[in-house]
Order: C-alpha cells, then structure tokens, then sequence
C-alpha cells in the first residue's frame, strides 16, 4: 500500500514537471527576464508547442520538447518564445527570439556567447534588425541584414538561425498549430 503510494506520488511530480517550461539554469532566469522587459509583465507562465514528428521532420529549424513555448498570462497567449544555439566559428552560442501573438518578432538576444571574438552580434543595435519580421520574411545577409566586421561567422549564423526560425513558424502556421 505504501509502495502504491510512493509510486502515484513519483509518477504525479513526474508528470507535472514534464509539463513545466525547463531550460538549463544557466539560461532559464536570463530567459524569464527578457520575457519580463519584453511583455512588461511580472507573472506568466509558458507552455510548451507539441509538434508532430510528421509535421517536425518537415521543419528547417526543429522543435524540441523544451525550445518553443507559448507565453501565457491570464489564460490567454500573448506571444512566443524560442531559444536555441546556433554556431560560431569554433563553439555555439544561445540566444532567444520572441514573438508577440501575431508572430512578429519583437525582441532576438545573444544569451550566451562563447567565443573570444564575434561577441559584437550581441550588440541590441544589430540585433534590432530583426523586430518587426514574420513568417513572410525572407532575410539576406548583407542586403536586409548589416555584416560586422570581426563577427562575420557569428552574424551570418544568426541571420540564418532567424530565416530558419521563420520558415519553421511559416510551416507551422500553415498546419494551425498557432
């Protein structure tokens, strides 16, 4: 009886935790905090988009059990949230994309940049560029999207990372997950 007991307790936290919004931790309060300025918000919370495997075998940019979420505050979505890595030219780096309810995109940032040098795609003023960009957007870089001198691998990745994303949303939107 006990034993019963013990293993619905297990299963119960087990089954909530699965369902909570979990990043690593180093990331996680970096991404809380962004969603706060950005949204102007204190409370919310996030619930995780399920993709088919048929639907995200079609997907540029894959969806994962933890990398997009909807943003939620009183039961009513008020944007998204993806974060991913993307490379450097010797490691990754993090960053965050948010989008308000229509999908735009509101806010991109570098969460954690590893390399000695590239860190300038870090720059708000760079990565500005891409506020206001949908799923019907398709960057260049160097024509939408400026270069940086001493950054050109990392900005280049992003700017790919970005066009990826928004074709993902593109085909996600097109199968009404959204």
């Amino acid at each position: 009886m006990i034993f019963n007991l013990r293993l619905l307790f297990f299963l119960s936290i087990l089954s909530i935790s699965a369902h909570a919004f979990q990043l690593p931790k180093n990331i996680q309060k970096k991404v809380e905090k962004e969603v706060k300025l950005a949204f102007d918000i204190e409370n919310f919370t996030m619930e995780f988009i399920k993709v088919s495997k048929e639907i995200n075998v079609q997907l540029v940019t894959k969806i994962t059990k933890n990398n997009f979420t909807k943003i939620i505050k009183n039961e009513a979505v008020i944007g998204y949230l993806f974060a991913d890595k993307a490379p450097s030219k010797t490691d990754q780096f993090d960053y965050l994309v948010l989008f308000d309810k229509d999908l735009n995109i509101i806010k991109s940032k570098v969460l954690i940049y590893r390399e000695d040098y590239g860190g300038e795609i870090s720059s708000k003023r760079w990565l500005r560029q891409f506020e206001g960009k949908n799923s019907k957007d398709q960057l260049k870089y160097e024509e939408d999207i400026i270069a940086i001198s001493g950054a050109t691998i990392s900005a280049k990745s992003m700017t790919i990372a970005i066009n990826n994303l928004l074709k993902t949303v593109n085909l996600l939107q097109e199968n009404n997950y959204f």
